[in-house]
């Protein structure tokens, strides 16, 4: 899992950790916590959207209330994640750590708490 992990860690996208605004207190997710909290693993939101990130770098999101946007994620060591939809759209997010739980911020600034981690 580590050397997949390593392959994954690459300066994919365009957004670094400096486009993101955390709060006081966020903790940026390090290259240690990207590897346990993300790879391999599903977080399901609050609202019912579920983010799927295959070990093997194919990432999935199921929308609330149906359908799945299908494509591919790449990590990086400044805890952004990127994914890239066969549909043709890219973004990028960062997670963090706010002291009770994991949260997916967007370039926009919206916050998403993570409901539960799979």
């Amino acid at each position: 899992m580590r050397i997949l992990f390593l392959i994954l860690l690459t300066l994919a996208g365009t957004a670094t950790a400096q486009d993101f605004v955390p709060r006081s207190g966020d903790r940026i997710l390090d290259a240690q916590d990207m590897a346990s909290d993300v790879v391999g693993r599903s977080h399901e939101f609050f609202d019912g959207g579920v983010s799927s990130f295959a070990a093997g770098g194919s990432y999935s999101y199921t929308y609330p209330g149906g359908g799945t946007a299908f494509g591919t994620y790449a990590l990086r060591a400044d805890g952004v994640v990127c994914s890239d939809f066969n549909h043709g759209f890219s973004r990028c997010d960062m997670y963090v750590h706010d002291g009770t739980r994991l949260v997916l911020i967007t370039q926009d600034g919206a916050r998403f708490p993570v409901r539960t981690v799979n």
